[in-house]
């Protein structure tokens, strides 16, 4: 199974923001801290399940068990229930669970803050990244 932490974050609301991604599985472990620009801290959660599900899919992941797993409710609830009322996360989510078909075997799970903290540090990683490309 591969397991997929992440989470999106932003200096400000709006502000720079980035994803991070952390995969593990299969005796491996990789890290991603993608820029996303300036956004909302929900739009750069939205953009972290999206980029992961990209970088896994290039990856061939499609026929394993992938297990997402993120902090927030808002991606995780919307997932679930295929909708968001907020119209501007709507084509986020369409898109994200249009990459979800690729997978064979897909999920997704909240966690808890304190078990996210490797996908946190990337994503502020990556905001950092954006003021450094500035």
């Amino acid at each position: 199974m591969i397991e997929v932490y992440i989470d999106g974050a932003s200096a400000g609301n709006p502000g720079p923001s980035g994803a991070g991604i952390f995969i593990k599985g299969n005796g491996t472990s990789e890290k991603y801290a993608i820029p996303l620009g300036n956004m909302s801290n929900h739009e750069a959660e939205f953009h972290a399940f999206i980029e992961a599900l990209n970088i896994c899919i290039k990856k061939g992941f499609g026929q394993s068990i992938v297990s997402f797993r993120t902090d927030s409710e808002l991606v995780n609830m919307s997932v679930e229930r295929e909708f968001t009322k907020n119209k501007l996360y709507a084509p986020l989510l369409e898109r994200a669970l249009q990459l979800t078909k690729d997978f064979e075997l897909f999920f997704m799970k909240w966690i808890p803050s304190a078990e996210n903290k490797v996908a946190d540090q990337l994503a502020r990683l990556a905001i950092q990244k954006n003021y450094s490309e500035e």
